[in-house]
C-alpha cells in the first residue's frame, strides 16, 4: 500500500510520470487542476454542492456533483489516504459530466473536515505522513460498512439519482477495500465496483475484502499498480479465482505504472495509463449500471 517502500518507488516512478511535481504545481497554480483532466466532447453541464450526511458516527462532509437536469445512476467515490481534496472534486466532476450523480466523501469526517491536507501535500513530507496514516488507522471494516450504507442511503433520496438503476462505487489506494465492502454491504444496490491501486484487497486476515465476493452482485474493475503486484504477485490470482468462483464479471489487470498513478496530484501520476484506466471505468459503468 501507499505507506510501504514509498521513497524507493517514488524515485522510480516519478521519472516515468507524464507530468512532474514541479510541472503539476505550475499548472495547478495557473490554470486549476481541471487542466490536467481532458474534458469529454459530449460533457454534460453539471451542478455541484457541498453536503453534510448524517451517519451512525456523526456528520460527514462530502461533495455531490451531478448533471444539471434529469435523473442518473449514482456513483460513490472513496478517495485515497489524502482524503477529499481539490483533485478528487475534479475527478468527481469529470465523472458527472459523463452522466452520473457522484458523491465524493471525506472518509476522515469523524476526526477532521476536508481537506485534511493542504493543496500540493505529498507523502514524501513526514508531517503529512504523520497526519494521514493515523487518520487511516481510525477506520475499520466496520466503519467502511456503516458509512457505505449511510452514503448510499443518502444518494437514494436525491432527485438527481435514478434509483431504478444500480449504484457504482470507485476507490483509490485505501479506498479499494472500501469499494469491496460497499459492494457486499449494499449488494442489492451496487452493480459496479472499481478499485485503482487499491491495497489490502486479498489478505490472510478473516476480514479480508476478497472473502466478501460471494455476497456481491457487482461487476468489477481492479486496476493494480505494477509495484504493488511485484511485492504481492499472488493477489491478482486470488482475486481472479474468487470472482470466477462467484461467477461475477471482473476485469483484473496490472498496469505498467506506480501506486497512485491515477490521481492527478500524485507525484507518480501517469496521464496515459490514468486515461486508459478511466476509459475502462466508463466502460464498466456503462455496462453494469443499466
Amino acid at each position: 500500500m501507499c505507506d510501504q517502500h514509498f521513497e524507493t518507488d517514488l524515485k522510480r516512478y516519478r521519472g516515468r510520470a507524464a507530468v512532474t511535481r514541479r510541472e503539476f504545481a505550475a499548472i495547478s497554480a495557473s490554470a486549476g487542476l481541471m487542466a490536467m483532466l481532458p474534458r469529454a466532447a459530449n460533457a454534460l453541464e453539471v451542478s455541484e454542492v457541498d453536503v453534510e450526511i448524517t451517519t451512525p458516527d456523526g456528520v460527514a462532509d462530502c461533495y455531490f456533483v451531478h448533471p444539471s437536469s434529469g435523473k442518473h445512476p449514482a456513483v460513490l467515490v472513496w478517495p485515497d489516504i489524502m482524503g477529499l481534496r481539490p483533485t478528487f472534486r475534479q475527478m468527481g466532476r469529470r465523472l458527472a459530466e459523463s452522466g452520473y450523480a457522484v458523491l465524493v466523501v471525506n472518509p476522515f469526517y469523524r476526526e477532521l473536515r476536508a481537506p485534511v491536507v493542504p493543496e500540493g501535500a505529498s507523502l514524501a513530507d513526514d508531517a503529512i505522513r504523520n497526519l494521514v496514516f493515523p487518520l487511516a488507522r481510525t477506520l475499520s471494516a466496520s466503519t467502511h460498512v456503516t458509512d457505505a450504507k449511510a452514503f448510499i442511503g443518502w444518494l437514494d433520496t436525491q432527485d438527481a439519482v435514478d434509483t431504478s438503476r444500480p449504484v457504482g462505487t470507485t476507490g483509490y489506494c485505501m479506498g479499494g477495500p472500501m469499494v469491496m465492502r460497499t459492494a457486499a454491504a449494499v449488494a442489492d444496490r451496487v452493480g459496479a465496483g472499481a478499485s485503482f491501486h487499491g491495497g489490502g484487497l486479498a489478505t490472510d486476515q478473516p476480514e479480508s475484502p476478497h472473502r466478501l465476493v460471494s455476497q456481491m452482485n457487482a461487476h468489477f474493475l481492479i486496476a493494480i499498480a505494477e509495484n504493488d503486484d511485484a511485492r504481492e504477485p499472488e493477489v491478482k490470482h486470488i482475486l481472479r479465482e474468487t470472482f470466477d468462483e462467484a461467477e461475477l464479471p471482473a476485469e483484473i489487470e496490472v498496469y505498467p505504472a506506480g501506486h497512485g498513478w491515477c490521481v492527478p496530484d500524485s507525484p507518480v501520476y501517469d496521464e496515459d495509463q490514468a486515461e486508459r484506466a478511466w476509459g475502462r471505468l466508463l466502460a464498466l459503468l456503462d455496462t453494469a449500471l443499466t
